[in-house]
Order: C-alpha cells, then structure tokens, then sequence
C-alpha cells in the first residue's frame, strides 16, 4: 500500500533534479537566445513538476502526502484510528489552502476559478475519508457475533447495522436473521468481510455443524 501511494509523488521527484539540469543546460548553452521557445517550454514543464510535487506532499488528505501519513500511521494506530487522524490534519492544511483560494480569488477572481473548484474537490475528499474514518471505528467499537467468523482473516463479524442492501438500500445486521435482508427479505449467498475487506461465500462463514449425540 505505501509504495502504491509513494509512485505518485516519486516520479515528480525524479523529473525536478532531471528538469532541472536540462534547464541549467539549455541556459548555459545560451538557448534562451537561439531556441527561445525549446527554453521556454523546458521552463514551463519544470515549474509544473516542481508545483506538483510541493503540492503532492502536502499533508493533506487525500492528496499523496496526506495518504502517506495515513499508511505511516496506520502501522501505530490501526486502519480506523489513522484514517481519522489523517483527516482532521487534512482539515488543517485545507483551512490553510481557504486562505490561499481567497487571495488568489481576491486579486483576481477569473484566476481563483480553478483553484476553488479543486479545493471543493479536496474537502469533500477529505470529509468523505472523515465519515468512512468514523464508520470503521464504530464497527471497530461493536461487539463481534462471536458464532461467525471470516474464512479469511479469522475475525467475527460486528454486531449492527454496517451491511447496505443493494434491493431496498436499507441498513441492516446481515446476521440476525442469517444472510437475509429483513426490509425486503432479499437473500445473500456472499458477504464482504468488514476488517479485512474480502468477499466470501456465506456458507464458509456459517458455524461447524456440532457432531450428532451418541
């Protein structure tokens, strides 16, 4: 998962120092003055690397920089707990990125167009991870069906309403009444473990039948 999140920002890396030396070439050749235009574009790509790259790190949820933390801290405080810490430093830098948007927008409202529609982007990113943060941190809270477990990660299922229908839409414990909605009493033959996220038949989750008395 972290290197998955690192590959983004590791190519800006990469190109900075490499632009930057085309650059300082391109300069010392006197290009600026011969192929103005190939010195130019050489520029421009740069200063778009580099400003990806200072944004990308920035710790702030969900950009690659706030998705870093969250892969660091998930190590310490668990998935749940660094997703929720994760978010409330994103709601930090986003407040600081407010007052940037209102500058830019104050000085020239035409050039803060883009900028405030990528920092409604960025928030409702953010408060999206904060719900799901506060999601997994009440299944992580609920008491376990102890009857059940994952055929995959061995772990009883919450006990609560964290399974959606996908008929009626509606909230339910999966179960109570054993793999059946019971809003529209549509019935289930998989279920998606809610800790370690994989899929299984639900006839795998079911308890050993108990051997027959002598």
């Amino acid at each position: 998962m972290l290197w998955s999140i690192v590959a983004g920002p590791l190519v800006n890396v990469i190109l900075v120092p490499l632009l930057t030396a085309i650059w300082w070439f391109a300069g010392s050749a006197g290009w600026n003055n011969t192929v103005p235009d190939v010195y130019n574009y050489i520029k421009v790509i740069w200063v778009i690397n580099l400003f990806l790259l200072l944004f990308n790190i920035l710790p702030v949820y969900p950009l690659d920089g706030g998705k870093i933390v969250y892969a660091l801290l998930w190590f310490v405080l668990g998935r749940a707990r660094a997703l929720m810490t994760a978010t409330v430093i994103g709601f930090v830098g986003i407040a600081g990125l407010a007052g940037l948007v209102i500058w830019i927008f104050t000085d020239s409202p035409q050039a803060g167009i883009w900028p405030a529609a990528l920092w409604v982007f960025i928030f409702l990113n953010c408060f999206q991870g904060f719900r799901q943060a506060r999601e997994l941190l009440r299944i992580s809270n609920a008491p376990r069906r102890e009857g059940y477990r994952c055929p995959n990660c061995k772990t009883a299922p919450p006990a609560g309403d964290f399974w959606t229908c996908g008929k009626c839409r509606q909230r339910f414990d999966l179960f109570v009444i054993p793999f059946t909605c019971p809003h529209c009493n549509t019935q289930y033959g998989g279920a998606v473990c809610l800790d370690c996220g994989m899929a299984s038949r639900l006839s795998d989750w079911a308890p050993p039948t108990p051997p027959p008395e002598a």
